[in-house]
């Protein structure tokens, strides 16, 4: 088989993962079938390292994989980190604190630095049901204790992409704030992005930009389709990622992924 892609970048949730957190067998078919001819799967997620792991052993994978939002490149077959950026716990302090003069007070939660980097929820944090771990805290100072990643927000009456609108209009200029799933709203380092992580780990690949096809389905995947020479775009897909997409394909519960990539698998190289 050929395969017109050097490289496959996969989000995770709602794209790779179906609801119940699994890969269907149709979909690690066609990325076996695509690594065997030549091309190399990185997995591309929002969630840390600590929340990830477990899917990647499971997958078998033993690449590089980009976590934290592009944060944290991590080599899942040696089980470490190669890079890791932290939030300066300062500045998102500030930025907590004019948000929550423009809008009221938040519920938060924190993703720690590291590979066993806990993620910590405060008071009236809504966490979503699972098997990703979290520890609840009463006192949210505890949460600002050591290196951070991100920060997760939650409001009790704006919406996912109010809340994120009116985030950017407030501390923009001190961070950067993306959403990355249902009741997931997060503050960033200023500048990173899934593209930051992703092109840091395919200069390891020696693979560019250009010979990457990507897969995603929430607005903090536009950057790393900006990014890649083909973005396609979940059928459970946020509009704005939609709206940025090469192409659109059936949702994670029906192989997107699987029906992109066995097509792609029967398309003549060009030389």
């Amino acid at each position: 088989m050929t395969f017109p892609y050097k490289l496959v970048a996969t989000d995770l949730d709602g794209t790779l993962l179906r609801g119940d957190d699994t890969v269907s067998p149709r979909t690690r078919e066609a990325l076996t079938a695509v690594t065997a001819a030549g091309a190399a799967h990185i997995v591309v997620t929002g969630r840390s390292v600590a929340w990830t792991k477990y899917v990647l052993d499971d997958l078998g994978y033993d690449g590089l994989a980009v976590c934290g939002q592009g944060a944290q490149v991590y080599h899942a077959g040696e089980h470490r980190l190669l890079t890791s950026l932290t939030l300066d716990r300062q500045l998102a302090g500030l930025a907590l604190a004019k948000l929550e003069a423009e809008v009221g007070p938040l519920a938060m939660a924190v993703s720690r630095d590291g590979l066993e980097g806990e993620v910590l929820v405060g008071p009236g944090y809504r966490v979503h049901e699972g098997s990703l771990p979290a520890v609840l805290v009463q006192d949210t100072a505890e949460m600002w204790t050591a290196p951070l990643n991100k920060v997760y927000i939650q409001h009790p009456e704006l919406d996912d992409d109010a809340l994120t609108q009116a985030a950017r209009q407030a501390v923009g200029g001190l961070v950067d704030v993306v959403m990355a799933g249902s009741g997931v709203v997060e503050i960033l380092p200023l500048g990173l992005t899934k593209a930051t992580g992703l092109s840091l780990a395919a200069r390891r690949l020696g693979v560019k930009a250009a010979d990457t096809v990507a897969f995603g389905d929430m607005p903090n995947d536009i950057p790393m389709f900006a990014w890649a020479r083909h973005g396609v775009a979940m059928a459970n897909a946020h509009d704005e990622l939609k709206a940025v997409a090469h192409e659109i394909t059936a949702s994670n519960e029906q192989d997107g992924i699987a029906l992109v990539l066995e097509e792609l698998l029967r398309t003549p190289v060009r030389s």
